[in-house]
């Protein structure tokens, strides 16, 4: 049924278009990330910055297994799109420690620059955030705002966390070269609402880790834990000298996940910095108030950190010396 709606399509002139992510790696390879959808050519003003609501970001048609070129550190690679649209690939290259960028093509369509942060051998320390509730307010444990800020509130309504983009902002400052990404359960197709919330509200830029929100082989829906804790393995093994202030909140499940991480990788873990809750919103995540100051909930000699908002966890930091 898609291929039939998609030749169709392709016939009144609709043609793939990549939907381009920053990626990551270190001088010898690189991560890609995009995805490719279905769409009719862009026609809208160049450097209009468009209001979107969410609702929107979730009505794209992918292009299934389309063949995509990667142009990376002077070497051409191909790869292909699962049935999502997503391409999800490490290609060797030679790159320079800092910000690059590799270029990517399909058939047809007008080629476009994915950002890849590529690590410097020497860094020994990363930063590694969660978004919802964490840098982002989006009441999350309260399934109907949820939806609303998801799915319809307009992305500029959206607030930021106080305090948090100082937060990293100094971290960055006090640890040159040191990578900041975000991972979260929020599904690809936010992707753009994100970074342009990040960095209208000044956040360090950095990778996103996301998740596709569509079904699996044995369930409808993807597991939003099972991705945190796949990323944070993964990320342990691609980069086994860094050790990573992982930051989260205490709505979720973002203690429970560290503190698996934490146990597992004990090596890559330099802190865990939680953003606390107010006790009304505590209550409605189905939790209690999780009390101040360094918390006992970590596993023995790593530093577990609580406060409500980034100033508080700057002080926190700054005084268990992480900073």
């Amino acid at each position: 049924m898609h291929q039939l709606v998609e030749r169709r399509l392709r016939r009144t002139g609709w043609q793939a278009n990549i939907v381009a992510y920053a990626g990551y790696g270190a001088p010898g390879w690189a991560r890609v990330l995009c995805r490719v959808l279905l769409g009719r050519p862009d026609t809208r003003q160049r450097g209009r910055l468009d209001k979107v609501r969410g609702w929107r970001s979730f009505t794209t048609l992918p292009a299934k297994h389309v063949k995509v070129t990667i142009e990376a550190g002077g070497v051409t690679h191909e790869a292909q799109a699962d049935r999502s649209g997503f391409v999800d690939t490490v290609v060797e290259g030679d790159f320079t420690p800092g910000w690059s960028s590799v270029r990517l093509s399909v058939a047809d369509a007008e080629p476009a620059e994915a950002l890849v942060r590529i690590l410097d051998p020497e860094v020994r320390f990363g930063i590694l955030s969660d978004i919802d509730d964490t840098v982002m307010v989006t009441a999350l444990p309260r399934p109907l705002l949820a939806a609303w800020n998801t799915f319809v509130l307009d992305e500029h309504a959206r607030a930021a966390v106080p305090g948090m983009a100082v937060l990293y902002e100094r971290l960055a400052t006090a640890h040159p070269g040191a990578p900041v990404f975000y991972l979260s359960t929020g599904a690809w197709n936010v992707a753009p609402t994100l970074t342009r919330f990040l960095s209208r509200h000044l956040y360090p830029a950095g990778p996103l880790l996301l998740t596709d929100w569509g079904p699996t082989a044995d369930r409808w829906f993807r597991s939003g834990r099972e991705h945190k804790r796949a990323t944070l393995a993964r990320l342990a093994r691609e980069f086994p000298e860094v050790r990573w202030l992982l930051i989260g909140d205490d709505g979720q499940h973002d203690q429970e996940i560290y503190r698996e991480f934490a146990a597992a990788h004990p090596e890559n873990v330099a802190g865990v910095a939680i953003r606390r809750l107010s006790p009304t919103q505590s209550v409605l995540a189905g939790s209690l108030p999780a009390p101040a100051g360094q918390s006992s909930s970590g596993p023995v000699g790593q530093k577990w950190l609580s406060a409500p908002d980034g100033a508080g966890l700057w002080k926190l930091l700054r005084d268990a010396g992480l900073v």
